[in-house]
């Protein structure tokens, strides 16, 4: 496993994607419906249980344009941080 990104304090999120208890590929693919909600530039926090979007949401943040703030571990989830590209 590759080092873990640790989002920044104080993000101001736009849009908050409750994906908890999804597993792979809801909570991509909700990531993907949602993130067109928001304007570019603005933020995305998926909130999310399963193991497999450690890997998925930040691969698919490369290879479509967004950048990828981090992570946070959270009560029982773990919270990821998308800015809009």
């Amino acid at each position: 496993m590759s080092d873990v990104k640790v989002a920044p304090e104080g993000l101001d999120v736009a849009l908050v994607l409750d994906a908890k208890g999804l597993s792979c590929p809801m909570p991509l693919l909700r990531t993907k419906k949602e993130i067109g909600k928001i304007k570019s530039g603005e933020i995305l926090q998926v909130q999310g249980t399963d193991p497999g979007s450690r890997n998925d949401i930040p691969g698919w943040c490369q290879r479509a344009g967004h950048e990828y703030m981090g992570e946070k571990e959270e009560a029982g989830f773990m919270s990821f941080f998308i800015k809009k590209g």
